[in-house]
């Protein structure tokens, strides 16, 4: 926030459609009526070309550039290579706010990232080669790059201590259920459990379906790398089958159209019409994480760090005994490299180049 009243306005955020503007030839203000329509539409594609949480995330970051700026006294426009410079330097070392902490290289790379994007909307060039980024940003990468740290897998066996702490009594308990198992089995992300309807071209704001077929569920889902299929087949036993946990959610929620996965009302006694937001899926998981007991070897605020919504995505890549490339292929990813970062236990001394070099 600007520190006096004499602060100059931020510049706003273009992390909505506000940022498509077209000045007609001949013009310099408005757009003439006609036009408005087709303009209003090229906005909607402005929406449609990111994630709704990348946009968030970038109009956060924009904010938090320029207020830096505006405490410093100096103008996030025009693109300033050096001004960057110097902010991504405050991050680094903990000086970009009162009481701020170092920013980790992968939060200043995604800072720097939304610095450019929202230069981009507006028409202008960040040279993110310049000297006073590229060299300050090499040597952060240099002193305080870390390994990833990564989400602990969720186990089959963990994952079936989680969903016997859920109500099977409740609708959420079935919900909660149906989603855990779900999106164990499917490896999905929790923003694409979410986005799910029961059937094609049911909202505007789905982004996939799924069709219930006699061996198993076809999962159709527009993600990160564009659409696929996923297929999610029949399990052993009713109780920790994922189809069947969908099934009974369907029924007893009397849902038949619109978004999959909603929110429970009425004291948990009736479905309401609002799909749910991915961040339930993050608070359920850590909330059976702890129900269930599992790493109960560490204090509770380190167990909620250890795992997230990835952590069901991670649990099947590490536990599924099938050919890399089906696993590879369900969670979506484009590269085996990409899959095995996933494989939290596996063999990974099965190839064993030593030997085969003759030592």
């Amino acid at each position: 926030m600007p520190e006096n009243d004499a602060d100059p306005p931020a510049s706003p955020s273009l992390g909505t459609s506000a940022a498509y503007e077209l000045q007609p030839a001949g013009t310099s203000g408005a757009l003439t009526g006609h036009l408005a329509p087709l303009v209003e539409r090229a906005r909607g594609y402005v929406d449609a070309s990111s994630a709704a949480n990348t946009r968030r995330a970038y109009a956060a970051d924009w904010a938090h550039f320029s207020s830096w700026c505006r405490r410093k006294g100096l103008s996030a426009l025009p693109p300033n290579a050096e001004i960057v410079g110097l902010y991504i330097t405050a991050l680094a070392s903990g000086e970009a706010a009162a009481g701020a902490k170092p920013s980790a290289v992968s939060t200043i790379e995604r800072r720097l990232s939304a610095i450019s994007w929202n230069y981009a909307q507006r028409g202008l060039s960040l040279d993110r080669r310049d000297r006073h980024i590229a060299t300050v940003l090499a040597g952060i990468r240099n002193r305080h790059a870390a390994p990833p740290r990564q989400k602990e897998a969720i186990l089959p066996e963990e994952l079936i201590a989680m969903v016997e702490t859920l109500d099977r009594g409740t609708l959420r308990g079935l919900r909660d259920r149906a989603m855990l198992l779900m999106g164990f089995a499917g490896g999905l992300r929790r923003s694409e459990i979410v986005a799910l309807d029961c059937g094609r071209d049911q909202t505007e704001d789905g982004n996939g379906w799924i069709d219930i077929l006699d061996k198993g569920m076809l999962v159709t889902l527009r993600g990160k790398t564009g659409w696929r299929e996923v297929e999610i087949g029949r399990g052993s036993s009713d109780l920790t089958c994922p189809l069947a946990a969908v099934e009974t959610w369907l029924k007893l929620g009397r849902i038949g159209h619109g978004p999959l996965f909603r929110r429970v009302t009425g004291k948990g006694k009736a479905v309401g019409p609002d799909r749910l937001k991915d961040q339930e899926i993050a608070r359920l998981i850590k909330k059976t994480v702890l129900a269930a007991g599992i790493r109960g070897d560490l204090p509770e605020a380190e167990r909620v760090k250890l795992f997230s919504g990835h952590s069901l995505r991670a649990g099947l890549a590490s536990s599924a005994e099938v050919d890399e490339r089906y696993v590879q292929k369900q969670l979506g990813h484009a590269s085996a490299e990409m899959t095995r970062r996933y494989q939290r236990r596996r063999d990974r001394f099965r190839v064993n180049l030593t030997k085969a070099a003759g030592l």
